[in-house]
């Protein structure tokens, strides 16, 4: 036996031609609207597909402007180390004073532009090392400052916009090593 449901039927329409049945029809309106479905579901991730490229596109943009900005404020900055170890190591009385000023002057300038742009020194002295700002160059003992604090710059260092863009190199504070002959000399007297 055959189930009626699936039996599809022709109707004869008046004038003697055959006509799909309504079944037939609705099978037929059924898979359209699954093809008109597909292709929005398809559209849709299309759209969203597009969507997320234009912003991987622009980010990725943003990071190679950031990256060649870095580049170029990192050369500026070696100039600007240059000009200050000249301002701090020329004697002021063996120059003419307008030659120095002048030097003051480019620095200052140096100064303002990486300002303008967001540049700013890393804060080191007194403060704890921390290793995504600071390089430790050199460690003095001592018993004056807690150990791990920084007691002096080498090189400045500087962020830009929060970021670092040079850590800083500095000198940090290290508890002095007693030495093993007084261990053995305390033992000794002890006994």
């Amino acid at each position: 036996m055959t189930d009626p449901d699936e039996v599809i039927q022709d109707e004869v329409s008046e004038n003697g031609t055959k006509e799909p049945s309504r079944s037939t029809e609705n099978l037929e309106i059924d898979e359209i609207l699954r093809e008109k479905d597909q292709f929005r579901t398809l559209a849709q991730r299309s759209q969203a597909d597009l969507v997320n490229y234009r912003r991987r596109a622009s980010e990725e943009k943003e990071e190679v402007r950031r990256e060649a900005n870095s580049r170029l404020l990192l050369n500026i900055l070696s100039i600007v180390d240059s000009i200050e170890k000249a301002v701090e190591l020329v004697p002021k009385d063996e120059v003419s004073q307008g030659w120095y000023e002048g030097l003051e002057l480019v620095l200052r300038n140096a100064h303002k532009i990486l300002e303008s742009e967001g540049v700013t020194k890393i804060e080191a002295v007194g403060h704890h090392f921390e290793p995504i700002e600071f390089e430790a160059v050199l460690h003095e003992e001592t018993l004056d400052v807690e150990e791990g604090q920084i007691l002096s710059v080498l090189r400045e260092g500087y962020k830009h916009r929060n970021r670092v863009l040079r850590a800083a190199q500095v000198t940090v504070a290290k508890k002095p090593q007693e030495p093993e002959n007084m261990d053995k000399e305390s033992t000794e007297e002890g006994d």
